[in-house]
């Protein structure tokens, strides 16, 4: 497995289709990461939808959405499922924040978190409003996710750096 990039390093840019729950309706449109520059921005790379661990895990942040918003953070969740799987996830589950596809896994190759077998490994990338990656976690297992209140910490140092 490559190892992605590191904190201190840009974060790699990348553009992916995706969605996001507003109301009753699913918006779709195109994802960049520089374009979210002056924000800090959480990255949660996740096996499937609508798995048990991956379930929980964006459930979790989805019900957090406060908290990021109040640290001036998005949270974009990326797994290799179409857009019509996320939007299917995210109406069943009501999940708040915009579900990336990352069909051909090149976005999750690119922060070293590809994995053969389950497509990609559970990763949180947290990166500062300059593109700076500040912090990262990549799961050995996936059985496990990082909390909300881990991802809070994180983004409190950045907003207080």
């Amino acid at each position: 497995m490559a190892s992605g990039p590191r904190p201190g390093n840009l974060a790699p840019d990348f553009v992916l289709p995706g969605g996001v729950l507003d109301g009753d309706a699913f918006e779709r449109r195109d994802y960049a990461l520089s374009a979210a520059r002056g924000r800090n921005v959480v990255l949660a790379f996740y096996p499937g939808d609508n798995t048990a661990v991956c379930t929980k895990q964006l459930c979790s942040y989805s019900s957090g959405l406060d908290v990021f918003e109040g640290l001036d953070a998005e949270v974009w969740g990326i797994s290799p499922q179409g857009v019509d799987s996320h939007e299917s996830f995210a109406r069943a589950h009501g999940l708040r924040m915009p579900l990336l596809a990352d069909t051909g896994r090149e976005t999750a190759r690119a922060y070293g978190v590809a994995a053969p077998g389950i497509g990609v490994r559970r990763a949180v990338f947290v990166i500062g409003p300059d593109g700076v990656l500040r912090w990262k976690h990549v799961a050995l297992l996936g059985a496990t996710f990082q909390s909300s209140d881990t991802l809070a910490e994180k983004l409190s140092g950045i907003k207080s750096a």
